[in-house]
């Protein structure tokens, strides 16, 4: 079994930052950040390889969002700065266990979830 526990939501002004931290206890191969924006369907973010760190990104975070992972505190991060409105939504934590590579943007390659985290970026 894997528990999530996101932290680090908030508000903040377009063209800000904010970090978010996911807290990950249980074996995972895959760690993804998927957001959901009101009245839009949850959306990939970005995923990171537990082992090994290789990342992915949506097109529209690249530059500017970096997912990273500390294997020693079990937590996965993800650094957004230059945020726009557009970023606004609830951000979810996912993992996998048997996630694969060619499903690592999709919802339904993960099997964990966390309680999500509100993040607002106001003009």
């Amino acid at each position: 079994q894997v528990q999530l526990a996101e932290s680090g939501g908030g508000l903040v002004q377009a063209g800000g930052s904010l970090t978010l931290s996911c807290a990950v206890s249980g074996r995972n191969n895959y760690m993804a950040w998927f957001r959901q924006a009101p009245g839009k369907e949850r959306e990939f973010v970005a995923a990171i390889r537990w082992n090994g760190g290789h990342t992915y990104y949506t097109d529209s975070v690249k530059d500017r969002f970096t997912i990273s992972r500390d294997n020693a505190k079990s937590t996965m991060f993800l650094q957004m700065n230059s945020l726009k409105l557009e970023d606004t939504g609830v951000y979810y934590c996912a993992a996998g266990t048997r996630t694969i590579q060619s499903s690592v943007r999709q919802a339904s390659g993960y099997t964990y979830w966390g309680q999500g985290t509100q993040v607002t970026v106001s003009s």
